[in-house]
């Protein structure tokens, strides 16, 4: 028996279950090169569908709810992590990369989830964390016992401290979630963490941590999993020596315009000996990296050809709702990725940064983490229209949980009820992630919209219910319906999808409008009424528009799909 097989015998020793039942894996239907044109559903496990009414979504519940997946379009559900984990940083901090958190439930919930996706047609891929473990990882707890020189102190950083007695940080970098990247040990040695203290750095140069990992991964293979995102997918090789951020310049001399933690070449060879592990597999299974770059070129070297699939896209997530920073960010992206053969990803919301209904509901300029409501009508008119955009152009697209209902950020959650780390270290990121962290409406009463039995881990505003699956299903106009019929003529419109290229058409400023084969997408961004010819039969639009005698009248910040055929 392989490990994988083995920890799920063990799980079924303690459940009642049928043994036919977890026998074999259900095939899904294969469609080749899949991943080039997918929509891919994010979840957010604790905010999806609680089953157990204890107020924290988990992985029955999301069971529970993929008929309604199914049903919406999608092709594919990342799962943010699931992992047993100490929680201190929403299971980005593992203990046990093999094993369930017993709040979400146990390896025999997660065998159950993957064989009812792959019934249902929808492919699962799960979150990877491999840039650091929980302070409570074995490797860890038994290298700080152990004390310095414990050959487990080699597989992360540790390091004497500078200063006469070493009580300085060994170099001057600073955690990503603010204060020092360094925490210092009772017996003297200093240890990297880039996220918080609880976030140990693995060291990539030590040879257990690259076999661990190609282990890891075959255990999830095993049990049926069709691809991994990759966490912090920039960060796994620091620079030789970890040098200071004064000797930034060095760098830049040698045409390494990143931090000295961030974006080293050496990572793709970690990512090659991955991908060799992942096409031992059948079934086209990916690879997908959260990479933060500092240009969209830098990205396009994480996915060559035997590397990984595909990479997400935060140049155009940041991008403000504007035509002229569209075009730009399109075109950037479409050319990077040409060279390596690799599809361009889209994507607007996700659990880390402000839903894009509030970001485009404010000034443009704040950024992904803003902390005011703004014109909550103007924000979803935009969100409407930026998601047909988005849907529209070549390649894959990512959906946040929640987008499809036009859920706005909870911006004014008490600070007592707040759990993002970066919240209460008061530096670094804002920390007012938790916004979009809100469990999510499903039906328009109840203690939680739907959400579960009991409560919710974080408190739901009043109105959520209107806004639910319930309340919107079936609603001509409503958002949860565009979505759906998006979905429906993505898939249906022969040259919608996998593509390398748009062709521009002449339009108004403020106006985006390009054409694929025999589909035209119009995007008004300019903030007024425009005129624009009607291209074709209309296919689906964001807002009302009015078409006379072979011209559209198009609403400010409105999308419209036409087809040619």
């Amino acid at each position: 028996m392989t490990e994988t097989q083995l920890r799920i015998k063990d799980a079924m020793s303690q459940h009642s279950a049928d043994p036919a039942e977890t026998s074999a894996v259900v095939t899904v239907a294969k469609r080749r090169d899949w991943w080039r044109d997918a929509v891919i559903y994010q979840v957010y496990p604790r905010s999806f569908a609680d089953s157990n009414g204890d107020g924290m979504g988990d992985l029955e519940g999301i069971r529970s709810r993929l008929p309604y997946l199914r049903d919406l379009g999608v092709d594919a559900v990342w799962l943010s992590p699931f992992y047993a984990s100490p929680q201190a940083d929403a299971g980005y901090d593992v203990a046990d990369y093999r094993a369930v958190d017993p709040m979400f439930g146990n390896l025999l919930d997660a065998d159950a989830l993957i064989r009812d996706a792959r019934a249902l047609d929808l492919r699962i891929i799960v979150d990877l964390v491999p840039n650091h473990s929980s302070d409570q990882h074995e490797w860890f707890k038994r290298a700080v016992a152990e004390g310095p020189g414990s050959p487990l102190r080699e597989r992360y950083h540790f390091r004497p401290g500078k200063g006469a007695d070493g009580e300085l940080p060994p170099n001057d970098w600073e955690s990503i979630f603010g204060g020092p990247a360094w925490t210092r040990l009772p017996d003297g040695e200093w240890y990297l963490h880039l996220f918080a203290p609880e976030q140990p750095d693995f060291n990539w140069e030590h040879p257990a941590v690259g076999d661990e990992f190609r282990s890891i991964l075959r255990f999830w293979l095993d049990m049926g999993v069709d691809g991994f995102r990759i966490d912090v997918a920039h960060g796994l090789v620091k620079a030789e020596g970890l040098p200071d951020l004064g000797s930034h310049e060095q760098l830049k001399l040698l045409g390494n315009d990143v931090m000295p933690f961030f974006d080293q070449d050496g990572v793709h060879e970690v990512y090659r000996q991955w991908r060799l592990v992942l096409d031992e597999y059948a079934g086209e299974r990916i690879f997908v990296a959260e990479a933060w770059t500092p240009t969209v070129e830098r990205t396009a070297n994480y996915v060559r050809p035997d590397e990984l699939h595909q990479a997400f896209n935060f140049q155009y997530l940041g991008t403000d709702w504007d035509a002229e920073e569209l075009r730009q960010v399109i075109d950037r992206t479409l050319e990077a990725m040409r060279p390596v053969g690799a599809p361009a990803t889209w994507v607007l919301s996700n659990h880390d940064v402000t839903r894009h209904a509030t970001r485009f509901a404010n000034p443009p300029g704040l950024g992904t983490q803003i902390r005011t409501a703004g014109d909550r009508e103007l924000g979803l008119r935009r969100a409407r229209a930026a998601t047909l955009l988005m849907l529209a152009l070549p390649g894959s697209a990512y959906v946040y949980q929640g987008e499809e209902l036009g859920l706005p950020d909870v911006v004014d959650l008490p600070d007592e009820v707040r759990q993002d780390p970066a919240y209460f270290r008061g530096a670094g990121q804002d920390g007012f992630r938790d916004g979009c962290r809100v469990p999510i409406p499903w039906t328009r009463g109840g203690s939680s919209y739907g959400f579960g039995a009991g409560g919710s881990w974080l408190p739901q505003p009043a109105g959520w219910g209107e806004l639910s699956v319930e309340a919107q299903s079936g609603v001509p106009g409503s958002t949860l319906e565009l979505y759906r019929a998006a979905f429906a003529a993505r898939r249906e419109q022969p040259d919608l999808g996998a593509g390398e290229s748009v062709e521009w058409l002449k339009a108004p400023e403020g106006v985006l409008a390009f054409r694929r084969g025999e589909f035209v997408c119009v995007a008004n961004t300019s903030g007024e009424s425009v005129t624009t010819p009607a291209y074709g039969r209309l296919l689906l639009a964001s807002g009302e528009i009015a078409e006379t005698d072979g011209e559209a009248k198009l609403p400010a910040d409105t999308t419209v799909w036409w087809t040619t055929a």
